[in-house]
């Protein structure tokens, strides 16, 4: 959502949802603001199969830019348009606990999600705010990490029993031939992504095989 309009358009048809009896919980990331701050502080963004690099220096620009900024101008923008929102990261409330990722020599301070609970935020639905949750976690001895904001979503989802999973990306989806959009795949189930995992077809944005697959269950 790089585009303020395209912001506000999405604002709005949350708050819609949320008007209409639906109880949305907002999960966000924020690639591209993180990658234009470490540019201003002159730190090269590197990538290592789809995830984030994250030294120390890195982690504390991540959390500075997704809680400090990224969460509260969402917040903002969901209040200004008639809801309420309340601003959260992993770490509050022990929503999220974190864990390194297995090839943490290769990404640094990247994790998985150990678990979730989901308390904190059972009231705040309850009572019609929208929880607007930074993909920022720490593991028991307080360490941050970087967390993958679709898999946050995807296991925020599961621990609410949420009835449906909504991604929004800037590519069009699940793609046969990467070169072709129009070989736009509209559904899929678990064996056609072990045959697109199994064809290499897949590759990038999700660190193992069996995220990918836990990610669209």
């Amino acid at each position: 959502m790089k585009q303020p309009e395209l912001k506000a358009s999405v604002v709005s048809d949350l708050v819609l949802l949320s008007c209409v009896g639906l109880r949305p919980v907002l999960v966000h990331g924020g690639g591209p603001e993180i990658n234009h701050w470490l540019k201003l502080l002159n730190i090269e963004p590197l990538f290592h199969e789809g995830l984030r690099v994250t030294d120390a220096k890195t982690m504390e620009i991540v959390s500075m830019v997704l809680v400090g900024k990224v969460n509260k101008d969402l917040v903002s923008l969901i209040n200004k348009a008639g809801a309420t929102a309340v601003g959260l990261s992993g770490m509050d409330g022990r929503l999220i606990m974190a864990k390194p990722t297995p090839n943490s020599a290769q990404l640094g301070f990247v994790g998985e999600v150990a678990r979730v609970d989901p308390t904190i935020l059972q009231p705040l639905v309850n009572n019609g705010h929208i929880p607007v949750i930074a993909s920022v976690a720490a593991d028991e001895l307080g360490q941050s990490y970087n967390i993958n904001a679709d898999t946050v979503a995807g296991e925020v989802a599961a621990a609410l029993g949420a009835e449906k999973l909504i991604l929004l990306t800037d590519v069009a989806g699940i793609l046969e031939n990467k070169d072709d959009p129009g070989s736009l795949l509209k559904e899929i189930d678990i064996k056609g992504v072990k045959k697109l995992i199994d064809e290499k077809k897949v590759a990038g944005g999700y660190d193992t095989q069996s995220e990918l697959l836990r990610g669209i269950t």
